[in-house]
């Protein structure tokens, strides 16, 4: 009935050969070349190149997790969206958000769930590379526990989306990272899509 594209492999090709066409990397450093191309792709938008900010060597990233790092992720929606046969060495992707401990510790410490969440990554965070796609106040409360002498992480990438906070927590990843490695889209655009896409950037050489 109609006429479109079924190989699922001609798709991939076709996609991102349009993406390199549209896209002007002209400004952004090669190393961060894999990410931009898929956080593109997960915005379908290649306009946002625009907002890409970084700081560090992002390549500590990929590095960190060919060593074994965890990912710890804000939201179930970045976990899954995580291809995890493409990562390097099993690597763990961790959600502590819907442990049973997160409602009530978020009530102790005044803050939401996804706060709340952040401080359960503690046995994991020191090394380990982290992917926000959703709640501002995670990213927020990370660089609180950083600025507070907290374990500090190997990167950030940081798409946390929407109205509130969204803008504000990724201006504040950028003043505040101080020497750790990160990747963000100022604005209020982000998604848990946008953060899945660039950890599985992150493993791109490991695509079948």
């Amino acid at each position: 009935m109609f006429d479109y594209i079924r190989d699922p492999m001609a798709i991939y090709a076709a996609s991102f050969k349009a993406i390199r066409e549209e896209t002007d990397l002209t400004n952004i450093p090669e190393s961060l070349h894999a990410i931009t191309l898929r956080v593109v792709h997960a915005a379908g938008n290649p306009d946002v190149v625009e907002n890409i900010a970084w700081g560090g060597d992002i390549t500590k990233a990929a590095d960190a997790l060919k060593q074994g790092a965890p990912i710890l992720c804000d939201a179930e929606m970045v976990s899954h969206g995580i291809i995890r046969r493409r990562l390097p060495a099993e690597n763990d992707v961790i959600c502590t958000l819907n442990m049973d401990s997160t409602p009530n510790l978020a009530k102790q410490i005044g803050n939401t769930r996804s706060a709340a969440a952040v401080e359960l990554w503690e046995p994991w965070l020191d090394g380990a590379v982290v992917a926000i796609g959703n709640a501002p106040t995670t990213l927020f409360y990370l660089l609180e526990k950083i600025a507070a002498g907290g374990p500090k992480p190997a990167a950030i990438l940081g798409f946390p989306v929407g109205f509130i906070g969204a803008a504000e927590s990724k201006e504040a990843l950028i003043t505040h990272a101080g020497d750790i490695p990160f990747v963000t889209l100022r604005g209020r655009l982000g998604g848990s899509a946008m953060a899945a896409a660039a950890i599985n950037a992150l493993c791109a050489e490991n695509e079948e």
